[in-house]
């Protein structure tokens, strides 16, 4: 969040699963053209929430399996942690204001009392979250139960039934919702409030993030019986609430849309050509290049014989491409190799996206982005960091081209491109 200089245009807080992550499309497609219209168009002055219902533990495991971007904080284990940034730094304040209360102990030993709660796994019991399995025609009965047994011993509890299965006991305080009017006015007080915020679910424990006043929210169209029928009770009518048409990250897109937000059309839905844009947006560009290349494999590049010749006439005749081994290649061996690739994953499950993009402004007209890029072959993930010059003036490639370290990366690579008075410089540099 350090690049904010004050209020965030835009806040999206989002559960994951079914939500974000639709587990029923295997290309991740819509995730992916959610990914691609922040890191274009809102990463540089927005924030992104998660907000799951998962345990720190097999949130990691979803980061694994599906192409996520990393938002700037994570709320898990059903709002009892909230977390900064990449590294993950815990909330110690939230820690504490959850403490009122709250015995583990206590509700250990009054749950244990009902035959009909089946414990999760051990990764899902967390130090404000004990969690269960029950079936969905003993749930009514057993949490009026069980609700009058723990207030007897002097709790204030919260009992949250999703999905039809699962059970959460939290502190009272705690739920996805407190945790995030908690960090609404956290981020008030250090000037970083949103503009606009914009929660996204599709269970039961989404419900408490559509009644945080002020935002925005939408119900996914595969959200399940259960939040339909809070939506039924509580929020039909109200304008600033809607049911989506579209499925997960596509539907959360389209309330971007919807409530005029931003802009709502993700660059992966975008044929046009690399270098028709009408104003330099590093952010853009870099999305944009990626989406190319990730084409380009798949076989899905219009006309590429002439891209090929467009290339060669863009990188100056004495560039130089600086290769991971530390050899020194001339660009035109380089764009002879990018001929040669084209289609080499057509019809494979080859996507590449990128994460975190940042830039800064160096001299007048010059920018350095910085960001991680993704490459998924089938199963397969890899990551690069990597850092991008872009100019808008054209400047003599030869003279520029030149080896650059990173701390704790063992090299970078630079190639140049310039068209239309703009140029680029594309890196890699690996772990």
């Amino acid at each position: 969040m350090d690049r904010l200089n004050g209020s965030a245009k835009l806040m999206i807080v989002s559960d994951l699963d079914f939500t974000m992550v639709d587990h029923d499309d295997p290309e991740n497609l819509a995730l992916l053209g959610f990914n691609s219209l922040w890191e274009a168009h809102y990463r540089h002055n927005s924030l992104l929430v998660f907000s799951t219902g998962r345990s720190p533990t097999i949130y990691g495991e979803l980061r694994k399996q599906k192409p996520l971007l990393t938002p700037d904080i994570t709320i898990m284990s059903v709002g009892t942690e909230i977390t900064y940034g990449e590294s993950m730094v815990p909330d110690d304040d939230w820690k504490q204001y959850l403490d009122h209360k709250w015995n583990r102990d206590i509700v250990m030993e009054e749950t244990a009392k009902f035959p009909e709660l089946t414990i999760q796994s051990e990764t899902e019991q967390r130090p404000h979250k004990v969690s269960f399995y029950l079936e969905k025609g003993k749930a009514p009965s057993v949490m009026q139960a069980l609700s009058k047994c723990l207030e007897k011993r002097g709790l204030d509890v919260k009992i949250i039934y999703s999905n039809g299965i699962a059970l959460d006991i939290l502190p009272q305080a705690a739920g996805k919702g407190r945790a995030l009017a908690f960090l609404l006015e956290k981020l008030k007080a250090g000037g970083l409030g949103p503009l606009n915020t914009l929660v996204c679910g599709d269970s039961g424990n989404d419900a408490e993030l559509f009644s945080v006043p002020d935002a925005y929210g939408v119900l996914v169209s595969n959200a399940l019986e259960e939040l339909l029928q809070w939506y039924a009770e509580n929020a039909r009518g109200n304008p600033q609430i809607i049911h989506a048409t579209e499925r997960c990250a596509a539907g959360i897109v389209q309330a971007i849309g919807n409530f005029s937000l931003g802009p709502n059309v993700s660059p992966r839905d975008i044929r046009e050509s690399l270098f028709k844009w009408e104003v330099l947006n590093p952010s853009h560009e870099v999305v944009m290049f990626y989406l190319f290349y990730e084409r380009w494999r798949r076989g899905e590049v219009e006309n590429p014989e002439q891209c090929i010749q467009n290339f060669k006439a863009v990188f100056h005749s004495t560039g130089n491409f600086v290769h991971p081994s530390g050899v020194d290649q001339p660009m035109h061996q380089i764009v002879d190799t990018l001929a040669k690739v084209y289609g080499d994953k057509q019809g494979q499950d080859f996507r590449v996206w990128v994460d975190g993009v940042s830039s800064a402004e160096v001299s007048l007209g010059s920018w350095l982005v910085k960001f991680d890029k993704w490459e998924l072959y089938g199963n397969k993930s890899r990551c690069c960091l990597t850092k991008v010059l872009m100019n808008s003036k054209l400047l003599d490639f030869g003279r520029l081209m030149h080896r650059m370290s990173i701390p704790g990366c063992t090299y970078i690579r630079l190639g140049w491109m310039a068209q239309e008075n703009r140029m680029i410089c594309l890196g890699s540099c690996s772990f």
